[in-house]
């Protein structure tokens, strides 16, 4: 179920729960997040269903449990499935249904056009296919408000720019992996330095957006603060692998940013949650 990935869906998405300006009781808060969380477990099943030849070449990922047989395919299918079922009616159930719609929709999307579609068929795949990991705190937000407004929106955009270099700087120091399971990644599509630049360009227009919670009003200036500089820094280590020539060089930045991204979208999420708190 990628539980790693299952925590940072639960987390952005009780963000847009807390900062919404309609409060939810705790049972009702508690049950609505518990579906997302079975979503979330649920696309990722499906995902590594679908992909259990490529999981079992890369070394990334040949130790999950179809690959290991631990797990057949067909288990994964009837669990994938039967979750993704159970966690859109739950959520209906315990929320309404915009919300339980828009789960279904990044289940759907997720699996649908980015895992079946995307993935093998453009290197843009992580792009296009990043609407749906940025979906989770604008389910958080109407469950509480039944409602999409600017705010959400903000938050589904900054998750939304944040994935191509997050993605992209892997594939940069896990290119091989990404050519012995054949799939189209920015590198091996386009060449190393064009996937630097866009890289930097999508740091680069992701700034205004990590910006933009204070200037429109749901976030003070301590959230402007840090924001700023998590931002500025995330710049810098873009612009530091865009200037490196070394293949070795490159590597070494492109992990650095990988970890520092994970790192800087949950301390984002994090900052805008206790100052909504506070």
């Amino acid at each position: 179920m990628k539980p790693r990935v299952m925590s940072l869906v639960l987390f952005t998405s009780f963000v847009g729960l807390v900062i919404a300006p309609t409060s939810v009781e705790f049972d009702q808060s508690f049950f609505a997040l518990l579906a997302v969380a079975i979503g979330a477990g649920a696309a990722g099943t499906l995902n590594m269903w679908y992909e259990s030849d490529i999981d079992a070449v890369m070394s990334r990922t040949c130790l999950r449990p179809i690959p290991t047989g631990m797990i057949s395919k067909k288990q994964a299918l009837f669990f994938g499935t039967a979750l993704s079922l159970i966690s859109i009616v739950m959520l209906y159930q315990f929320s309404n249904f915009l919300s339980a719609a828009l789960l279904a929709l990044t289940i759907g999307f997720y699996f649908f056009v980015y895992t079946i579609w995307l993935k093998k068929r453009t290197a843009q795949n992580i792009v296009i296919g990043g609407a749906a990991g940025a979906l989770p705190p604008v389910i958080g937000w109407t469950i509480a408000t039944n409602y999409i407004s600017i705010e959400p929106i903000i938050l589904f955009l900054l998750i939304f720019l944040w994935t191509p270099s997050h993605f992209w700087a892997l594939s940069l120091y896990k290119s091989k992996d990404y050519q012995k399971a054949k799939i189209p990644m920015l590198p091996l599509v386009s060449g190393v330095e064009y996937t630097k630049k866009n890289i930097f360009f999508y740091a680069l227009i992701m700034f205004p957006v990590a910006l933009a919670p204070y200037y429109l009003n749901f976030a003070s200036k301590y959230f402007l603060m840090a924001s700023s500089l998590l931002s500025g820094y995330y710049m810098i280590l873009c612009y530091e692998l865009l200037i490196k020539q070394k293949q070795s060089e490159i590597k070494k930045t492109a992990k650095k940013i990988f970890v520092y991204s994970i790192f800087y979208l949950f301390i984002i999420f994090l900052t805008l949650l206790i100052d909504n708190i506070l």
